[in-house]
């Protein structure tokens, strides 16, 4: 009966139904929903997991607040990503590489490859005191990825005129006070936000330097429901406090500090969410950013389980926010204009030249952050801030720079090989010596074997460079006398095999530098060349057949200056000198010798001109090759030998014409020119560990070229297998060599950075 009177009613008054379904509908539209994402570093990937879920319940989010990661994933999410993109970016993201701030190889400069190729430590040493650095890493790298990311929204000052409406939190380093950033430029505000201390340098914005907001506001519930959430959703991946066995890194105690008020919050902040979503990732760190998969796919799971709530919020006539195309890796842009400011010490055109792009071109975003690594690798700024604003057809560049303050450092290395022995380093560098874009360095080098290595170097970026060099090598090693009787004129005494030699060059160079196309390195210069080659070896023989004589004295073979032109051009785009695994490589080198004091008085004008090129590989998962050949000639009559090419041994810093041979120990083949093939293999079996196999063969000799004798077969070969392992005071290397045609092996050893 009841049943049939509701049809009734129905069929009569339907408007009546119909206008109170309308009136519910309008209702549940005006119910706002928030979301908030906590701070928590790697365990903040759980957040996508959670949007995932989200999304898939068909819920609209009307506001986002977060801290920290969650500012991080929060921002992207409000400006027109989706769940799956993100998932996507930050499965692709190399968060190591990112948060050390590891500028490649190939932004640096020459200059600056050898410099950080040299030392295992640097510090910063003003007036007189060494002081520790802010933080490991500046956030370059990750402001660099934000900006790209972020590049669609880029106009939008006021975060409430994203697609989302937004905000995140960071903290005054200086009062503690919490400061909100809802307005600004997006990339800036939440690489403030995520500035943990002591991991990343703190941010300048408007003259307050802030740090992560994880300090004063790890879950900001507050200040989302202020700008109108009805429903709150909050994901939350912060942990309790820790036992002792957990508190293992700085970082984790650090967090422990932060944690102890923000237990306490969340007590009260946790009852004021409505759907309350914590992901089990207890057993991971803040850190644990080679764990991303599983964190994301926790934070799918713990949403999951509040799937029944999500639906009750989602409203059938909610209408989902529109996508927007976010920008991509390959998208180009039109820098139409340049402008640089907080410039004081370094001028435009330095600047310009390490960006290696001009205005009006038009350049990709790789390569405009690879322009942004150049000037971040001189080590000349403490913070590079840019923004990308709407000019016209393009865009222009606003590149905000802070300076350095620190312009002296205190450079350390250790080493030890077959051929210099075991060495320390202490190196003193000192910026904006005698004029802007300068750099002055002095090594002195300690230990079986006294050197020194001096210069001064004017960086004018686009223009001509200028540069002064002045280096003093000295080494000593027992050879086969057969190599000194065939290069210089001395007696032939055939009781004599061995002798010590002790080799000297003091080499001074001033020159000019410039770079052509972005990638190659010109030089011209003057350089003048004292070398000595010397052994106490026959006087020791002769006191024992004279006792009565002076004996013990020094016999010099080579004791002459030698004054030349020289031009070197160089391309070098490998990713790393001594394990390569991608880039290519040419060095050559052409010296006219004009002059010279004339030891052995047989001086002739002549020229020696060198190259060497290769090219590194991937093969397979961590398996890598890596070819060079190379090759050098000496031209003109001049019967001087002093700087004949020796082959021999292994190493990465051996002076003049000597080069590394594999199956030969050091200085053991000689000539006026010669050809090599060298071809390695590089298994990374751990990381950071590598097995290596090598093979090369050459043909060394008199007027090879001449002749046509280089291109014959090979007359002399080399094997090695060895282990190298990169270590934080540079590579430890060990290689067994094997010579089939002298049937003889060789161990080399090395530790630490050539130098």
């Amino acid at each position: 009966m009841l049943k049939s009177l509701y049809i009734l009613c129905l069929l009569i008054f339907p408007q009546l139904f119909l206008a109170q379904e309308k009136t519910e509908n309008k209702d549940a539209k005006d119910v706002k929903v928030g979301l908030v994402l906590s701070g928590g570093g790697a365990k903040g990937l759980a957040h996508i997991g959670a949007l995932k879920v989200i999304e898939e319940a068909g819920v609209k989010i009307d506001y986002i607040t977060g801290t920290s990661m969650g500012a991080i994933v929060g921002a992207l999410y409000a400006s027109g990503y989706s769940a799956k993109e993100l998932d996507s970016i930050f499965k692709n993201t190399d968060f190591e590489s990112l948060i050390q701030d590891n500028v490649p190889r190939s932004a640096k400069t020459f200059y600056e490859k050898e410099d950080s190729e040299r030392y295992a430590l640097t510090l910063p040493f003003n007036k007189f005191k060494i002081s520790i650095p802010q933080a490991i890493s500046g956030g370059q790298s990750i402001y660099n990825e934000f900006v790209r990311l972020l590049f669609h929204v880029k106009d939008i000052e006021d975060f409430s005129k994203l697609p989302i409406p937004f905000l995140c939190v960071a903290t005054d380093v200086e009062t503690g006070d919490q400061v909100l950033l809802d307005k600004g430029y997006l990339p800036e505000a939440i690489l403030a936000s995520g500035t943990f201390p002591s991991l990343f340098r703190p941010v300048e914005i408007n003259g307050r330097v802030l740090i992560d907001g994880g300090v004063v506001n790890n879950y900001p519930i507050g200040e989302l429901k202020k700008m109108g959430a009805d429903v709150v959703i909050g994901v939350d991946v912060q942990h309790g406090l820790s036992d002792r066995e957990s508190l293992l890194s700085a970082t984790e105690i650090l967090l422990q500090i932060n944690n102890y008020r923000t237990v306490r919050d969340m007590e009260k902040k946790s009852a004021q969410t409505d759907v309350y979503i914590t992901p089990d990732i207890k057993d991971y760190s803040v850190i644990d950013f080679d764990m991303g998969k599983v964190i994301i796919d926790r934070g799918v799971e713990a949403a999951r389980l509040h799937l029944s709530e999500l639906y009750k919020i989602a409203d059938d006539h909610n209408i989902q926010r529109q996508k927007i195309i976010a920008a991509g890796i390959n998208d180009t842009l039109l820098v139409n204009e340049l402008t640089i400011q907080g410039n004081y010490n370094y001028s435009r055109a330095y600047i310009k030249g390490k960006l290696r792009f001009n205005v009006d071109d038009k350049i990709t975003f790789k390569k405009l952050q690879q322009g942004i690594n150049n000037l971040s690798a001189t080590g000349n700024f403490r913070a590079i801030k840019y923004e990308l604003l709407n000019n016209g057809e393009g865009v222009e560049l606003l590149l905000d720079v802070k300076e350095n303050p620190d312009k002296m450092f205190i450079r350390l290395g250790v080493h030890f090989d077959d051929l210099y022995k075991s060495a320390g380093i202490v190196n003193l560098t000192r910026k904006n010596v005698l004029m802007d874009d300068d750099v002055a360095s002095i090594d002195l080098i300690i230990g079986d074997n006294l050197r020194y290595n001096l210069e001064y170097y004017v960086d004018k970026g686009f223009y001509w460079s200028f540069g002064i060099n002045s280096r003093f090598d000295d080494f000593n090693k027992e050879i086969d006398f057969d190599l000194i009787k065939s290069n210089f004129d001395v007696d032939n005494n055939s009781n004599i095999r061995k002798i010590n030699l002790s080799a000297t060059d003091l080499t001074n160079q001033v020159y000019v530098q410039t770079v052509i196309e972005e990638e190659f390195s010109f030089i011209l210069g003057l350089e003048h060349k004292l070398l000595k080659y010397s052994t106490k070896t026959l006087g020791q023989l002769d006191t024992i057949a004279n006792p009565s004589g002076t004996g013990n004295k020094r016999t010099y073979f080579e004791k002459s200056s030698y004054y030349s032109t020289y031009g070197q051009l160089t391309f070098d785009s490998y990713d790393d000198i001594y394990f390569p695994t991608k880039g290519l490589f040419f060095d050559g080198d052409f010296h006219f010798y004009v002059l010279s004091t004339d030891f052995n008085d047989n001086f002739k004008e002549f020229s020696i001109g060198k190259a060497r090129m290769g090219g590194a590989f991937s093969l397979a998962r961590n398996l890598y090759l890596n070819l060079e050949t190379e090759g050098g000639f000496k031209w003109g009559i001049s019967p001087v030998t002093s700087l004949d090419f020796v082959l021999g041994g292994y190493g990465n810093h051996l002076i003049n014409n000597f080069t590394p041979f594999y199956g030969y120990d050091f200085l053991s083949l000689v000539g006026n020119s010669y050809v090599k093939a060298y071809a390695r293999m590089d298994f990374e079996f751990v990381s950071k560990n590598h097995m290596l196999f090598a093979a090369n063969f050459a043909n060394v000799g008199d007027d090879l070229f001449r002749t046509a004798d280089w291109f014959k077969a090979p007359e002399y070969s080399g094997y090695a297998l060895g282990y190298g392992l990169e270590s934080f005071i540079g590579p430890i290397q060990v290689f067994y060599s094997y010579s089939p045609e002298i049937k003889e092996n060789h161990f080399f050893f090395s530790i630490g950075y050539w130098f």
